[in-house]
């Protein structure tokens, strides 16, 4: 865990200028909003605005960047609105708060900006939750989640925009066709099913705190779109809580509140959060664990007798209720996902194999056209996509080669069937730097290799082929002129290896995971 983090390839040091910018954007959206004279409950909103401004939004251009962030407040105040109006009519209230949690996940199917949203306006209805937010409270409350919604837009888009520096990014994979053309609304189905488990047993825990259980299952529900990659981002969530209540316990407790080693401690977290959140979901939630105490600090929660505070339970015991009530989430969304319109890791991780796959082969025709001096054609965009794709295929299969996974079979041959994907990769990204190069000229073995590969891929994605194609016959290795059709013989030879994992017969221990 801690390698995946400290060692992990920040390209472009993206990362690290994601997280120092969320810091910057976030310290100025709260000291615009305490400039402007809100109080601590407010610039609390504010900056939690802003946080998920600055993270949330990942449309593949700037401009629907700059879009999508204007629409947020379009979404959330009016759900600010309807919570505040029904904290005091708890059945209305949990009523609502499920209705926001379905349709969240159902804007999902509107791509990253559906996806955007939805998380913000179920993080307001949350937020509101979070700091007892009444129709007394909600214009500051709106006031100042406007104006940080503003400022996080002038850091991103004004004062340090990096992203205009940056090639064009591919837009988003997103799972459609087939049997899975509907996931979206099945897990809309299955959130709200896992949110209301979780919302009357976190109720019955704590009568406070139950909305950390909302949370929980609502986040677990991120980024998956199988049962397994739920199963295993509920584990990490509360891994990544059990961490960071530990570390919470020995650097936040005893500040006790103070302001300014507290804000402090916000900003490392607030960084921790935005520089981890690609490589380790882990990691992530020890920074949002983290946090989240750091500002029941500065709310005077941890101190007893504050508002809302520890009370008889005393510090360790609020702490052990997150931890509580985070599990109650994770086992509500795992309840959901194994009881209600399943949907098995074995369909996604095919459907995004497959896809992979014909992505190959466009690759290679795009190349091959090139090659042979086609007007127009140009591999570049389609091996952004196809990255995008294998990074799709290693989340979904990510449950089968966990550590903790039992069936070492399925193990062997999922790790088998992304080091085969790494190698096609690697030889389509070889074929397409070979096609940039003017002087490349066409050879007529090119296209009868091309046509070997499209029939390998052919071979491989058609539910209905009774045998794997063989593997390739030898070739003699190619000189250095013939740099294209190397990489196009490793590639032929790599399509054809999968056969094995890929076209086992069901019931072995890959099919049907």
């Amino acid at each position: 865990m801690l390698k995946r983090v400290f060692v992990a390839p920040d390209p472009g040091r993206t990362r690290l200028r994601f997280a120092a910018r969320a810091v910057l954007g976030i310290g100025l959206a709260v000291a615009v909003c305490g400039a402007a004279g809100h109080s601590l409950p407010g610039a609390v909103a504010g900056g939690l605005a802003a946080l998920l401004a600055l993270f949330t939004v990942t449309d593949p251009t700037v401009r629907g960047q700059l879009v999508t962030t204007a629409l947020l407040p379009v979404a959330g105040l009016p759900v600010l609105a309807v919570a505040a109006g029904l904290h005091d009519h708890p059945v209305a209230r949990d009523l609502a708060f499920l209705a926001v949690v379905g349709a969240g996940v159902y804007a999902r199917r509107w791509g990253p900006r559906g996806h955007s949203l939805g998380v913000f306006a179920f993080m307001t209805f949350f937020v509101a939750q979070f700091l007892h937010t009444t129709t007394g409270r909600l214009a500051e409350v709106s006031a100042a989640v406007l104006l940080a919604v503003l400022t996080a837009a002038v850091v991103r888009f004004g004062v340090w925009c990096y992203e205009r520096r940056l090639p064009a990014a591919a837009a988003p994979a997103v799972l459609g066709g087939g049997g899975l053309e509907r996931v979206t609304t099945r897990q809309a189905v299955q959130a709200t099913a896992g949110a209301g488990f979780a919302l009357v047993v976190g109720q019955m825990v704590s009568g406070e705190r139950w909305y950390w259980a909302v949370g929980a299952t609502w986040w677990v529900f991120v980024n998956t779109a199988s049962r397994g990659e739920t199963l295993v981002r509920g584990f990490r969530r509360v891994l990544g809580t059990v961490l960071g209540i530990g570390l919470a316990a020995l650097v936040v407790v005893p500040l006790h509140g103070a302001a300014l080693p507290t804000a402090v401690l916000v900003a490392v977290s607030v960084f921790g959060i935005f520089y981890t959140a690609a490589v380790s979901y882990t990691w992530m939630m020890l920074w949002v664990t983290l946090l989240a105490t750091a500002l029941y600090g500065l709310l005077g929660v941890l101190v007893s007798g504050g508002p809302g505070g520890p009370g008889a339970f005393g510090v360790p015991g609020l702490l052990a209720l997150r931890l509580g009530e985070t599990a109650v989430g994770a086992l509500g969304a795992w309840l959901a996902v194994l009881f209600v319109l399943p949907i098995t890791t074995h369909a996604v991780t095919d459907a995004w194999i497959q896809r992979a796959l014909r992505c190959v082969h466009t690759c290679t025709a795009e190349a091959a056209a090139r090659l042979a001096g086609t007007a127009g054609a140009d591999p570049a965009p389609r091996v952004a996509e196809l990255e995008q794709l294998l990074g799709r295929v290693r989340l979904s299969v990510a449950p089968l080669v966990h550590p903790l996974n039992p069936m070492r079979g399925r193990m062997r041959r999922a790790r088998q069937v992304l080091a085969l994907l790494d190698d096609c990769a690697r030889e389509v990204r070889g074929l397409v730097a070979v096609a940039a190069d003017p002087e490349a000229s066409h050879d007529e073995r090119l296209a009868a290799a091309c046509r070997r590969v499209e029939l390998a891929v052919e071979a491989l994605v058609d539910d209905g082929a009774d045998a794997a194609p063989r593997v390739a016959p030898a070739h003699p290795r190619p000189t250095a002129a013939e740099a294209a059709l190397t990489h196009l013989h490793a590639l032929e030879h790599a399509l054809a290896e999968l056969a094995t994992p890929l076209r086992t017969p069901s019931g072995s221990p890959l099919v049907g995971a």
